[in-house]
């Protein structure tokens, strides 16, 4: 019987990385598929020539510049002259300071107007009629992502949350072999995991009325593997009971940003308020914050400590993104760079440089695809190198965090050890991994947050590990994907930054953890422990979700 336990269990480690690309897979297909095809929403036809320009997108900049998404060439039009909208209750046409002015049917344009169809709405010297997008019979391409699948029916919610949910069941099962067969916890782990899975698919399909459920799966599947990861770590049981309860919360975070953001223009209203609290929270962090492996970014709250860097990674995007009538004005633009010096210089303040470096990153994404300036971007690198250099020059402390980076060998028993071993017990685990709780990474400090990617490489195999990791790397390109058939500029930029901030978060934790990079201290999404984090990663998730065109299904008044 004990041969065919052991023979069963060796099995079992060869089927999870198939079975992980298989969940993986499947995920990213059924994201391409029931999409609508590529046509136009309206039209503006030049009342002179006749010339039908389709408007694709939700939102739309008309001027005079290359960028815009409808350029007029007109040299009494603006650059960025006005932005043509559509909105729950019908298009609208805003004008964004332009110098001669936006006019519907002869009557200047104050402030948001509405525009009906055969309606005139000039600019410059420039005048279109507003028409019905099915006047439009040219063909129109699709992005690569949605092109070749569109009617491919998609594999169905309850059997991927099927797939992933067996997954999880087999990783209890290994983890209950792991300690002799004897002590059956992981079981109950892994039932109340998939109990949480199931009922945040009924919340979602069933409550909520959602029509897709790709991307929570996903999710729901790289969560599970982190609680059934901890629960042969030890105090592993209180670890993963923590991090299911943070799952749970974060799941309800997902939920509430949703409906919170379903109005792009609610969202413009409550930006300040934001803000505002997002600055009170890193203050409270400064005074009262207790230094953790040389950070000063966890506050105690009784039995529990918490990270507030990691909530104003939302009220970032929140503050940096909003609809492109809002976007192309000064004050708005003058109010992100505030706010992202204040992040940023607080979390300097506090020696969080790795969350710092995620802050300016997303700063990064978000201040190209408001400008799509690559002179912007450079500045800013430069800027930004300079305050490096004089911060190593007035603090040179923080430079001796830096000093075993690309020389853990040679500091393998002092400053390396950490790193050392887990490149060794990467290696170790090979492909298929040594078995869940089998691995010797756990008996290092910080194996199951910072060097949480060794402990999937030598337990789960290096297959998992590289899998989940090209998981999360591919939602920058999903977001990125959807951006031309989101509603507002708001669900555009909200979704790649928080795309990027994922991608950024991860490749800072393996590169860290392998030496690559320094030692940040931040988490892998979805997988390493941490509450916070956890919460943190189903907030920003639920922005990349918005930008679907399925998230929201409304009816447009012509």
């Amino acid at each position: 019987m004990t041969v065919i336990m052991d023979i069963a269990v060796v099995a079992l480690r060869m089927l999870l990385p198939v079975y992980t690309i298989i969940i993986v897979y499947q995920c990213y297909a059924s994201m391409r598929r029931r999409r609508r095809p590529e046509r136009p929403l309206v039209l503006l036809q030049d009342l002179d020539t006749g010339v039908k320009t389709p408007v694709l997108f939700w939102e739309n900049s008309i001027g005079r510049s290359r960028g815009s998404d409808i350029a007029v060439d007109d040299p009494a039009v603006s650059r960025n002259h006005c932005v043509l909208l559509r909105r729950k209750e019908g298009w609208f046409i805003s004008d964004v300071g332009s110098k001669t002015g936006t006019f519907v049917n002869d009557k200047r344009i104050i402030r948001r107007t509405q525009v009906r169809i055969d309606d005139v709405i000039s600019m410059g010297n420039k005048d279109f009629v507003f028409k019905r997008g099915e006047e439009f019979h040219e063909e129109l391409h699709s992005s690569w992502f949605f092109s070749k699948v569109v009617n491919k029916p998609s594999i169905k919610p309850f059997k991927l949350l099927l797939l992933i949910s067996f997954f999880h069941i087999f990783m209890g099962v290994e983890a209950v072999f792991a300690d002799s067969g004897t002590d059956y916890t992981p079981v109950m782990i892994c039932g109340a995991l998939v109990a949480v899975e199931w009922i945040f698919f009924f919340v979602s399909s069933v409550i909520l009325k959602r029509i897709s459920f790709e991307i929570e799966s996903l999710c729901l599947f790289m969560t599970g593997i982190g609680v059934m990861l901890l629960v042969r770590q030890t105090n592993g049981i209180r670890m993963a009971v923590i991090q299911l309860v943070a799952a749970v919360a974060g799941m309800i975070i997902f939920c509430v940003i949703i409906k919170f953001i379903e109005n792009p223009d609610m969202v413009t209203k409550w930006k300040m308020i934001i803000m505002i609290g997002a600055v009170v929270f890193l203050a409270i962090n400064l005074v009262f914050g207790k230094v953790t492996n040389g950070s000063a970014n966890w506050i105690s709250l009784g039995p529990i400590t918490v990270q507030p860097s990691e909530f104003v990674k939302i009220a970032y995007i929140f503050v940096g993104a909003a609809s492109l009538d809002h976007l192309q004005t000064r004050k708005n633009l003058i109010e992100f760079i505030v706010f992202s010096l204040i992040c940023v210089g607080a979390l300097a303040l506090m020696g969080d440089f790795g969350t710092a470096l995620i802050f300016f990153g997303a700063f990064l994404l978000i201040a190209f695809m408001r400008s799509g300036d690559f002179k912007t971007i450079i500045f800013a690198i430069a800027a930004a190198g300079f305050a490096g250099i004089m911060v190593l020059n007035l603090k040179p402390y923080v430079l001796k965090r830096f000093e075993v980076w690309g020389h853990a060998w040679e500091n393998a028993s002092d400053k390396g050890y950490q790193m050392t071993r887990t490149m060794t017990y990467i290696a170790s685990g090979g492909l298929f991994g040594v078995g869940i709780g089998n691995g010797y990474l756990k008996n290092i400090a910080a194996s199951e947050s910072d060097l949480v990617f060794g402990l999937m490489s030598e337990e789960m195999g290096f297959i998992v590990a590289v899998t989940l990791a090209v998981a999360i790397a591919a939602l920058v390109i999903y977001a990125r994907s959807v951006t031309t058939r989101s509603r507002s500029t708001f669900y555009s930029i909200s979704a790649c930054c928080a795309a990027g901030l994922l991608v950024i978060q991860m490749t800072l934790n393996i590169f860290g953890a392998t030496d690559i990079l320094p030692l940040t201290g931040v988490t892998f999404p979805f997988i390493s422990s941490g509450g916070s984090s956890m919460i943190s990663c189903w907030g920003l998730l639920a922005f990349i979700k918005a930008a679907d065109e399925r998230t929201y299904a409304v009816k447009v008044k012509s």
